[in-house]
């Protein structure tokens, strides 16, 4: 013990207190980071923008560089309203996927169980419009939202099942009432709607449309819309 101590003592260099000396150092970690994140938010924007363009170009070319002397039969909706999570049921009362609706363009009408004769006109209307727009009409689907729970009655339900693309389905009124909306001084059920395939409500047709200009309307929008929508779900 004794000669550790003395040791300890006669050497000067282990007496001197131990120091550290702390270099800067840069962080260029950090920056390549930072650069990585922006090219990556980027080229997220560039994808985005990619995917958008096909259907705003289309949007576009038809009201904004449409023909001058073809009136058209709608409103076009600035934003247009993507179709939120719906209630929807079938007849029978099974759960339907508001998301199950996407991918074809839609013509939608709305109303009550009690299918009057206007109703019974628009829905005669939009089952004329999908025949009338030929090869094209595989890319249209035909909805009636009911918005009761009334039954349909069994000769409209089987006039409607003849055609192909038709889709009849139950819907709380106060839902569809905060996406769809009419025109003023008319009610929910006085229009037809159409809903791209994206599922965003974009177009509301008058109350009464002439449905030779309705369906020349449809199908230059069906056709600025091919090289992105193509046919069947």
């Amino acid at each position: 013990m004794s000669g550790s101590n003395s040791s300890a003592h006669g050497d000067p260099s282990l007496a001197e207190p131990l120091t550290l000396t702390v270099h800067s150092v840069g962080v260029p970690a950090a920056d390549d980071d930072a650069r990585r994140t922006r090219r990556g938010r980027l080229r997220m924007l560039a994808v985005l923008l990619a995917c958008a363009a096909p259907v705003a170009a289309s949007y576009f070319t038809y009201f904004v560089l449409r023909p001058q002397g073809q009136a058209s039969q709608g409103t076009l909706i600035q934003p247009a309203r993507p179709i939120p999570g719906l209630p929807l049921r079938t007849p029978e009362g099974a759960a339907v996927a508001a998301a199950s609706l996407k991918g074809q363009w839609l013509l939608v009408a709305v109303g009550p169980s009690a299918c009057d004769a206007a109703c019974e006109r628009r829905l005669y209307t939009q089952r004329q419009l999908r025949e009338m727009v030929g090869r094209d009409r595989d890319r249209v689907d035909k909805v009636w939202f009911v918005t009761d729970d009334g039954a349909v009655s069994p000769k409209l339900r089987q006039a409607l099942e003849q055609g192909p693309g038709m889709h009849v389905l139950r819907v709380d009124p106060a839902a569809i009432s905060a996406w769809l909306e009419p025109d003023r001084g008319h009610a929910l059920q006085d229009h037809l709607y159409v809903v791209d395939p994206r599922g965003d409500w974009m177009l509301r047709v008058s109350a009464d449309p002439d449905p030779a200009k309705f369906k020349r309307d449809l199908e230059r929008l069906l056709r600025v819309s091919a090289p992105w929508d193509p046919a069947g779900r």
